[in-house]
């Protein structure tokens, strides 16, 4: 296994890709768990190389001290991510990616409006621009993102068609736990009491896709069904519960290919987002 490359500048990206034919990026704000690795062995499998950039992006956070106390782990980081596959890691100054007098904000209109948009102004906006200057500054084949974050993917699915970025941006399955519960840094938060009520969410997601697979297409129906049974776990605030268009994330009127059950919620002082797909996507 070739050493690990740490990259500060795009430059520095450039010159330790060079001769690779096809090169993967993972975007990351570090605190990596087995969903990151997930993307990193894929890209691995399909690349020459690939980089996984560790930022922790500032113009995403809605709360100051959000920003102070998010997780940083380069070292960990660094190692797991080398042994999933992983071999230059681009770890930016901010200066670098936002230099003094930068003025410029990337919005993606109408797909961010609701659900997680609505709940966290300007995070987005903040995560659109991150994206696309990732992308033009590495310039990679494909870039991987996780489908536990749809809004979020499909926001820079977008962003990528409408702007003609670099490469393609591909979308890898949720990884969850063995109880079901889908991987991410906070569940870190959760007590052994929360985190058994935080099962909820994934067993509702999981009774829609099986109902709508069995037949049942009234949205309407199917969505009621999962606020109640959501709203018998008293450890639980639900903020959000719908049936999705997967391309627009507007409310889905009936199940077309490809539509999603999302879900936003608090558990304990914990928000936890998750969705599933309730109908397959018919082959192109």
């Amino acid at each position: 296994m070739r050493p690990p490359v740490i990259a500060r500048t795009p430059g520095d990206v450039l010159d330790a890709t060079l001769g690779a034919v096809t090169v993967g990026l993972v975007p990351t704000m570090g605190a990596l768990h087995e969903g990151h690795l997930s993307l990193i062995r894929r890209s691995d499998a399909e690349n020459d190389d690939t980089v996984v950039s560790i930022f922790v992006n500032p113009t995403q956070f809605n709360d100051p001290d959000d920003l102070t106390r998010y997780p940083r782990t380069p070292d960990a980081d660094i190692a797991l991510a080398h042994e999933a596959g992983a071999r230059i890691f681009y770890m930016p100054a901010v200066e670098t990616v936002y230099p003094a007098g930068f003025a410029t904000r990337v919005h993606v209109e109408g797909v961010t409006e609701r659900w997680e948009g609505a709940s966290r102004p300007g995070h987005f906006d903040g995560v659109a621009t991150i994206v696309s200057i990732l992308l033009n500054q590495l310039q990679p084949t494909r870039a991987y993102f996780g489908e536990k974050d749809f809004q979020q993917l499909a926001m820079v699915r977008r962003m990528h068609r409408d702007l003609s970025l670099a490469g393609e941006i591909v979308g890898c399955p949720t990884v969850r736990d063995p109880d079901g519960l889908a991987l991410s840094s906070r569940n870190a938060r959760l007590s052994a009491e929360e985190r058994a009520a935080a099962l909820v969410l994934p067993a509702t997601l999981f009774s829609l896709q099986t109902q709508a697979r069995e037949g049942n297409d009234d949205v309407s129906a199917l969505t009621e069904a999962g606020r109640a049974l959501i709203g018998v776990e008293p450890l639980v605030a639900l903020d959000y519960l719908a049936i999705v268009d997967p391309e627009t994330l507007e409310p889905a009127a009936t199940l077309v290919p490809g539509a999603r059950a999302i879900v936003a919620a608090t558990v304990g002082g914990t928000r936890l987002i998750d969705n599933v797909p309730l109908r397959p996507v018919e082959p192109s």
